[in-house]
């Protein structure tokens, strides 16, 4: 936890807002991609737009930060313009995470919302195995036990996906669960990645925000024109938007700058809270939106999951101190003795 001093009620908005970005966005992007009315949107262009507005984001961000526009343009001016290896450095995970956004859409265009909720929990196993391998950390045994108790909650989930009866389009489950892997393997991945730079240097986080945004704009502008590129010549860059579709962005745009704030306040197991917020608050909408059918088997693993995230999230226990008092406790009890 950060050693700021905040209150209570700071860290309870700071959790609450974060839970329903979180629920609100895979709610919001399924019924885009589902139930709403009207021509389909591209989703490539949806997730270029994304990278635009975190990056003007950041920019005010970095502004605030500086205090004034001679230092913001003194800091752009060292950290972007003429350093042209931080940006290859941050296209890394830009790229990362552009294709993990695109698997978001894929993934919520053949699965319901609730069940990717739990599904891509499975980030936390992914995360922990990159952040041993490439920052050299250890997890303690109850943290391995909460993976594994994890993954099995995801395997009921999956075991006999339950079904949305108002979605009347064709769903893919397979390649619903393939896209939530592949964009689980990005998360992890470019996170660590991601914090080992971040650590590296004492850059600022809106800084590395910036070039990092800065790249994934160029490769999501390469993904649309690969992917969408004549549909979008000739239908426009914005077919098929909606006010729907403009808050899915607002919401992934906002959600992904106030996750470094919920970061820096909050601990883990506040955060493992809010996950399991998320996965509540999603499965009650779907039931009510898209009419998810609860089975006990879902059920059961979304259960396992809430739990696996708790117990992931509380802190180690520090052992390093244990053989002091014990050692002194045994010397005073042989001076008692004589």
């Amino acid at each position: 936890m950060a050693n700021e001093n905040v209150s209570v009620v700071f860290k309870l908005y700071c959790l609450t807002v974060m839970t329903l970005v979180a629920a609100a966005y895979t709610v919001a992007l399924r019924y885009t991609r589902t139930i709403s009315s009207g021509d389909l949107y591209f989703s490539t262009t949806a997730v270029c737009i994304t990278e635009v507005f975190k990056l003007i984001l950041s920019l005010g961000m970095l502004t605030k930060e500086t205090g004034s526009l001679v230092k913001l343009k003194s800091s752009i001016e060292e950290h972007i313009i003429f350093s042209p290896k931080e940006l290859l450095k941050l296209s890394v995970p830009s790229v990362v995470y552009a294709i993990q956004n695109n698997m978001a859409f894929v993934a919520l265009s053949n699965l319901d919302a609730a069940v990717y909720q739990v599904t891509y929990q499975l980030k936390i196993p992914c995360t922990a195995l990159c952040t041993v391998l490439m920052l050299n950390r250890s997890l303690s045994r109850l943290q391995w036990f909460s993976v594994f108790m994890l993954c099995g909650g995801v395997t009921l989930v999956q075991w006999r996906p339950a079904e949305a009866t108002k979605v009347q389009i064709e769903q893919n489950p397979f390649m619903g669960f393939v896209a939530i892997a592949v964009a689980v393997l990005c998360s992890g991945f470019a996170g660590v990645y991601f914090e080992k730079v971040l650590k590296s240097s004492d850059t600022s986080l809106w800084v590395r925000n910036i070039q990092m945004y800065l790249s994934g704009i160029v490769v999501t502008l390469i993904g649309v024109y690969m992917t969408d590129g004549d549909k979008v010549l000739e239908k426009g860059f914005f077919f098929g938007y909606t006010p729907w579709v403009c808050f899915v962005v607002f919401l992934s745009s906002v959600g992904g700058l106030y996750t470094s704030v919920v970061v820096k306040y909050t601990d883990n197991i506040m955060k493992g809270f809010s996950a399991a917020a998320a996965i509540v608050l999603s499965t009650i909408a779907s039931v009510l939106l898209f009419g998810l059918q609860i089975t006990f088997a879902f059920a059961s693993g979304a259960i396992l999951v809430c739990i696996s995230i708790y117990l992931y999230g509380l802190p180690k226990q520090d052992t390093s101190r244990v053989s002091r008092p014990d050692a002194s406790a045994e010397s005073k009890q042989k001076l008692i003795s004589v």
